[in-house]
Formats: C-alpha cells, structure tokens, sequence
C-alpha cells in the first residue's frame, strides 16, 4: 500500500488548490487553512514514505514503485521514490508547511494565492516523484507557470516585469529541454527513465541523436537552474517576489530542477555515458565552473540582500552541475548533499531577509547596521545560516561541499585535469561568498550605529560631543533611512521574556528550527553516506557493467 502514497501526493495537492478556489467563492479566507491542512497530510505522507524506502528509520528500504492503471513500463506511466527522491520530497513537503507559517503572517493572501501555492507543491513533488521524462516535462511546466503566477503576486510594476522575464527564460528552457526528450525518444522509442538506461545502451552512447538529446536537456536544465551567463532571470524574480513567495522558490524550485539534472544524467543517460562523451561533460564542468565563480563575484558586488543571495545560488548550483559531470562516487555524493543543504540553507535565509523585512522594513546590506541588538535572535540564525552557507563546520553546508571538493581531487589524481580545476574555483568561490556574508556580519554585528546613525566611536576629546559631529547627528537625525533601524509600525512582537525581536514568532521558531537542523546536519557525514549508498552503488554498479 505504500506504493500508493506516490499518486496521493501529488494528486492532493492539486485537488486541494481546486478546493481553495471553490470554497473561496463562499469564504474569502478559505485558501490558508486548505493550504495548511493539505501540507501538514503532505508531511506525514513523506515520513511514511521515507520510512519505507530507508532502513536506518525502520523501513525494509529499497526503491517504492506504483505503476498508474496498473499498466507496466515501458508503455505505462511510473511514479518512483528511490533514497534519491525520497529526500527531496521530505524537503519539499516540510519547506512547504513551513514557509505556510510566513505566509500567513506576510502574506500574499487570498485564496487565489495558495491555490498557487498548492500547485506549485504539487508540481515540484511530480518533479521528484516522476518515473518517465514526459512527465518530468510536465511537472516542470506546472512548477514553472505556477512560479511564474506567484512571483507576479505582489501586483507591482516590478514584480509583473520579472515574472514575465523568468517566464520567457523558463519557457526556453522547456522547450530545449522537450527537443531532448524528443531525440531520445527518436532513439529508442522510450520515455520510462529505467527503460531508457539499457534502450540507450543499446542503441549506443555515441549515437548522434542520444549526443544532442542530452545537450538540449542539459541545456533545458542550465536555464532551469540558472547557470551563469542563463541565470538573469533569477535575481529579478527573487528580489521583486512577496517575501514569503521568495523564500519557498529559492529553496525548492531551482533546486527541483538540479535534482531533475541529477536524476536524468545518471538514471537515464548513466555514467557510461558521461565517460564515452568527454568533450560534452568537459564542455558543461566549464560553464559549471564559470557560474561558480561569476555568481560568487556578483553575490559579493550585490548590495541588495534577495539579490545577494539569488546570485550565490547561480554559484551553488554551478557547483552541483559540476560535481554530476566529475562522475565519481564522492561528488555524487556531495552534489546530492549539497543539494538539499542548499535548499535548506537559502530558505532559512531568505526567511531570515523577509521576517526583518517585515519588521524592521530591511531591504538591503546597509539597513543590517546594527540590527542585531534590535533583532538579536533573527540575525543570530541568519548568521549561523551564512556561515554554513561559505562551509564553515560543523554544518551541512561544509559537508556538500567537502564531498564535491574531495570528488574534483580525486578526479584530478585519476588524470582528469577538470577535476583539479573545479576544486579550484570552489575555492574561490568559497573566499567570495566568505566576503559577501562577512560584510552582512560586519553590518549586523560592528557597524557601530545609535538610534539616530551616530557612529559610536567619534567624540569629542572631552568626552562629549563635538560641534560637528552634533550638526551631522543633528542632520541624520533628520533622516530617518539612516541609523538604527527600528521596527515598522504594527510590528509583531515575540510574547517571551528576553527576546526582543520584532518578528512574526512562529516565523522565528521555525527559522531556530532550520538553523539548528543546518547545523546538526553538518555531523552528518556517515548517516548521508548510507542513507545514499544504495542509490549511488546502484549508478555505478550499472556503469561497470
């Protein structure tokens, strides 16, 4: 019965928008409590679901298949949760419930809003869950429109113009992404990823029309995820998103799609493949690496901090696409690792960004100025997340990126040069991202800034305050974008002794939450190891056949 579970979770969600909506034409405030319900069963779902497929947690473990209609692969349609999969539904369905919590505090609201909500959901767990390519396309498009609708929820000039751009990018990247597909399928005749392993074995991993399906996909995929120079869309459609509506696409829809690079590279094209097409995998670590560096330099020149984060994310995922194109088992490993630590990461951040939004009306890196007397426990997590986010231990953060860089080396020591390089550039990337998410310490934590932006340290010989100094405290003052900032009017208040923060607290328990489990993960290093060795064993295995 467990195989059951995989139809229901995606079909739940997408009925359960249809609900909000229908419900919404006799209760204007119908589509939250619809939107929670469903995410909280969507929860439990995935616990059940990853208590079968692991059996660290008590499970007999091992891949959970439901075929629909009762029709077999390859003419049937699959739906399949593997180690892989399994933890990026988790993922998904607990930023889901979490960023709900947010949402219903900054909004947007309206039911129309989390009927968008819950299709995106829907569309995102379709992405993991999904057996055959057709159908990824599929899901990848409801993710996308969906995405595209809620980016454009704020209703503003801004957020319509970059709703549109991402839709353009977007709708090019499923276009090539569907050329692949359709190459593929002139190949072989097939569509189910398990058939398609040994279909394209067969027919030959040289064979022009496999070569070119598998650069449109990767191509399709390199816009999904953003890879520099594909990548414009994605700071536009961050920053100008609601708060809320940043915070759940940064952490799961690029990350979808990664997952989709994964998933297509080594379940259907294999590593075979990758070892007989050097110059295609060479030619994709170099654009990888690129992006690697660029979005770390363009994170670290951002003085806007949805935009700082959105450009860190194109050198993040430039690291996962690298470390599936090394092809070993260490960079599997910590490009799977990555991977969900990064979601984890840019959603308690970008949480983090929203809730002193809301509070204190922060937008960029110069109105952190000393927040973190005002905001001690907010900017507390937000710090802890940044630093995981350059890899510093313990936390999840160090780990990818620990298992991608020993991957690169080991392929370097194996006589591939790229692996060496691609070891490099994260390290330059890992300086960068240490410059950009210093400077947002820096802010928090020294900038030395009073009630009115008096700088601390300028006084007078006599102790007191000097007559110039008095007349540019006078004059800052009279600004009030300059100094400490303060909390917006109606700021919500944390109803417990000792913490000041003017945040939503639900928001704030869940953002303590995410950054203790980002950190405890970073201990983590031999439970990743066997939750994904089977899957991992199993891409390989195949290869050596």
């Amino acid at each position: 019965m467990t195989d059951v579970l995989l139809p229901l979770m995606i079909v739940a969600p997408i009925l359960a928008a249809t609900l909000a909506l229908l419900l919404g034409l006799r209760y204007d405030r119908a589509g939250w409590p619809v939107a929670a319900g469903t995410t909280t069963v969507l929860v439990g779902m995935a616990a059940a679901l990853a208590r079968a497929v692991y059996p660290q947690i008590g499970g007999e473990g091992g891949r959970v298949i439901h075929e629909l209609g009762g029709w077999e692969r390859p003419y049937g349609i699959e739906l399949v949760a593997d180690e892989l999969s399994a933890a990026l539904v988790v993922l998904i369905t607990l930023v889901s419930l979490a960023t709900l919590v947010f949402a219903r505090v900054a909004g947007p609201r309206g039911n129309a809003f989390y009927a968008g909500y819950l299709l995106l959901t829907g569309g995102v767990l379709g992405v993991a869950l999904t057996g055959d390519m057709f159908n990824m396309f599929v899901f990848l498009e409801i993710t996308g429109l969906t995405t595209y609708a809620l980016v454009a929820s704020d209703r503003a000039g801004a957020s319509a113009y970059a709703a549109l751009k991402y839709l353009m990018v977007g709708t090019v990247g499923a276009s090539l992404y569907l050329i692949g597909v359709g190459y593929v399928f002139l190949a072989t005749g097939s569509l189910n990823m398990i058939d398609l392993r040994s279909a394209i074995a067969e027919v030959g991993y040289t064979d022009p029309l496999i070569q070119a399906g598998f650069a449109f996909v990767v191509a399709g995929f390199a816009l999904k995820i953003a890879l520099f120079p594909m990548h414009t869309w994605q700071p536009d459609a961050y920053q100008r998103a609601p708060d809320a509506v940043t915070t759940y696409i940064s952490a799961l829809v690029s990350t979808a799609a990664a997952y989709a690079l994964l998933r297509v590279t080594y379940t259907v094209f294999t590593v075979e493949f990758l070892a007989r097409n050097d110059a295609i995998t060479t030619g994709v670590m170099i654009a990888a690496g690129i992006s690697i560096v660029a979005g770390s330099a363009l994170a670290a020149m951002q003085t806007d901090l949805k935009r700082t984060f959105a450009y860190s994310s194109v050198a993040q995922f430039g690291m996962i696409a690298a470390a599936a194109m090394i092809a070993n088992e260490t960079a599997l490993l910590g490009a799977i690792v990555h991977l969900l630590g990064h979601g984890l990461m840019k959603f308690g951040l970008f949480l983090a960004v929203g809730m002193l939004g809301l509070g204190y009306g922060v937008e960029t890196i110069d109105d952190l100025a000393s927040l973190a007397r005002r905001a001690p426990y907010t900017t507390g997590a937000m710090t802890v997340l940044g630093l995981a986010l350059v890899g510093v231990p313990p936390s999840i953060g160090m780990l990818g990126k620990w298992y991608i860089a020993l991957g690169a080396v080991e392929s370097g020591a194996a006589g591939d040069p790229a692996g060496l390089a691609v070891a490099g550039v994260i390290f330059v990337s890992t300086l960068l991202t240490l410059a950009y998410v210093g400077r947002i310490v820096e802010q928090l934590y020294f900038a030395g800034v009073d009630e009115t932006g008096h700088d601390e340290g300028v006084h007078a010989a006599d102790g007191g305050v000097a007559e110039g100094d008095r007349v540019a405290e006078d004059e800052r003052a009279a600004d009030d974008s300059v100094g400490l900032a303060r909390p917006t009017e109606g700021a919500p208040e944390v109803p417990i002794p000792g913490v000041p923060d003017r945040v939503p607290p639900a928001s704030l328990a869940v953002l303590v939450g995410a950054t203790l489990v980002a950190v405890g993960l970073g201990f983590a290093g031999f439970l990743a190891f066997e939750l994904f060795e089977p899957f991992i064993q199993e891409v390989f295995a195949y290869a050596g056949r």
